[in-house]
């Protein structure tokens, strides 16, 4: 199974042609941000452009994006903030969209106490997703935190002047949960890869600087490499 994540999008479409494997993968993720302020229409534009090229995709709103992404991508059925998802029988992801408290007051952002419980209802939902999956893979199925924030104090959450900005929740969550993965986004300077107790961090940066992860599940194993 081959997934292609990548966040920050903010309308530049142009860069979908540019991704390699982008037509072949099992599954496109939209880890926020997918536009800049925008809305529903803005949205469309984007989500149209990524399909025409693969329709497998799971969204999530970032802190730039309205609140009404959210329920426009509910209603598409192909929304991952707030909630889990278990594909194929190969790996269940997990989604927090927006951010922590910005200077800026962007449009979608939320206290370090609504993250914890996003995150916690995922995690839940993904245990019973896992629970009822058949017993033979119950042990075999990793889990994918897919949050636009990234954790505190890790090196994919400074900003320029080397301050950490990232979610003190998302950080607690990885460090009690432990998923076999973490992508993130958000802060673009942040680009990189971290790690937190046994799970690596993955922050691609900004898309229309090329950057994108790319995670194969084979036999349960995750292996993940960032352009």
């Amino acid at each position: 199974m081959k997934i292609i994540a990548f966040s920050d999008i903010h309308s530049a479409t142009a860069v979908f042609e540019k991704i390699p494997g982008l037509r072949e993968a099992d599954l496109v993720l939209l880890n926020g941000d997918l536009t800049n302020y925008g809305g529903i229409a803005e949205t469309k534009h984007v989500l149209d452009a990524v399909m025409r090229i693969n329709p497998n995709v799971l969204a999530q709103f970032g802190n730039l994006d309205h609140g009404e992404v959210n329920d426009y991508l509910e209603q598409l059925d192909i929304n991952l903030h707030g909630q889990a998802r278990l594909v194929q029988d190969r790996v269940c992801l997990i989604g927090v969209g927006g951010s922590n408290f910005t200077p800026f007051n962007t449009p979608s952002e939320f206290s370090e106490k609504a993250l914890h419980r996003l995150a916690v209802d995922g995690f839940r939902q993904a245990a019973e997703y896992i629970r009822l999956a058949e017993p033979l893979l119950q042990a075999k199925i990793p889990v994918i935190l897919v949050s636009h924030a990234p954790p505190f104090n890790t090196g994919v959450d400074r900003i320029h002047s080397g301050k950490h900005v990232g979610s003190t929740a998302i950080r607690t969550v990885i460090e009690h949960y432990s998923p076999a993965l973490c992508i993130t986004g958000h802060i673009h300077e942040g680009k990189g890869v971290d790690l937190i107790g046994q799970t690596p961090i993955y922050n691609p940066g900004m898309l229309r600087r090329e950057g994108w992860v790319t995670v194969t599940v084979e036999n349960s194993q995750l292996k993940a490499t960032l352009q």
